[in-house]
This record gives C-alpha cells, structure tokens and sequence, in this order.
C-alpha cells in the first residue's frame, strides 16, 4: 500500500459539515485504509491505499456521505506528488511567512482562461504561480480582502479545488513520511 494524503474541502468552518477528526479516523479504517491520521481539524489526511488517487477520492466522498450524510469534496495526492509539489516551492524566495502561503490542490488541470482570470486578480504584492494542478499563492497581506483569493476560494476555477498553507503542505509531507 502507498501512503496518499487525503484532503476535504470546507469541513469544520463554523457551524457547518462538521466532522470529528477521529471519527473520520475509524471511519477510514472500518473502510479498509490502512494507519489513517488527521492533521488539524480541517481535514487533512494520511493513510495508506491501494487504489489511484482518483478512485481514492470518489471512496472517501461516498463513506464521507454514508457516514457523515455530508457532501465534501476530496482531493488526494499521492506521497510522490506531495513531495514533488514542496520541492517546485516556486514562491518559496519571496513568502516569507508559511500561514500566508498557499497551495490550491486541484482536481484537474484548471484551464488557460481560469489560469488568465487568476493571474488578472493577484494585485502586487501577491503573487501566483500555476503548475500543473497545483495553484501556489502568496498573500503577504492577508486573504480577507484579496480577490486572489476570492478566486482560488469561488467555484470559478471550474475543477474542485481545497488549499493549505505551507506550514500544513510539509507537516503532511512529515506525516506522510513517519
């Protein structure tokens, strides 16, 4: 079994789809995953599976909605692709504070109109680099007001798409790892 990180968009914000980490645990485990752990409370997992990424995915949103009776989206990656996402660090020389530093794991590749759009929306001093199905962004001053974000954040990028912050990108990486 290879060690794949499973990521769950919009789980825990306020009041809403509100899942307990180590209920998610046990549920992973009764599914047959193997030595599955949660980072935070936002839903960020590593285990242990058989199955693509991609099959991985539609597993863990139909347990999540037997289970929990929620409807979450998941995006995995593999522990190769995790890896290989904190090695490219293109933003690394300039973000200097990993909470402010962002990495959207998407789905799918985002089309060239969606990667225009956001590109038009980072307003110096943020910065956005796309590669592949990963959006690196650096918002020094905050995500409350940043139309980068509101895009990275919306349903405009047209693929299913979660972010973490670079402090969470390598302790997944760790986790991965241990």
């Amino acid at each position: 079994m290879k060690r794949q990180i499973v990521l769950l968009r919009g789980i825990n914000l306020g009041a809403r789809n509100r899942i307990a980490m180590p209920e998610l645990r046990n549920a992973l485990a009764d599914a047959g995953f193997e030595d599955p752990r949660t980072h935070q409370q936002s839903g960020n997992v590593v285990l242990a599976a058989d199955v693509p990424p991609a099959e991985l995915e539609r597993e863990c949103e139909q347990l999540i909605r037997k289970r929990f009776g929620l409807e979450i989206a998941v995006v995995a990656r593999t522990r190769s692709e995790l890896a290989a996402v904190v090695r490219r660090d293109p933003l690394g020389d300039v973000a200097a504070d990993p909470k402010r530093y962002q990495v959207s794991f998407m789905r799918d590749k985002p089309d060239r109109s969606v990667v225009r759009t956001l590109q038009a929306a980072a307003v110096e001093p943020e910065r956005l680099v796309v590669i592949g199905r990963e959006a690196y962004a650096w918002h020094p001053t905050g995500v409350a007001r940043s139309k980068l974000w509101a895009e990275l954040a919306g349903r405009g990028l047209g693929v299913v798409a979660t972010a973490r912050n670079w402090n969470t990108v390598t302790k997944l990486l760790a986790l991965a790892d241990e």
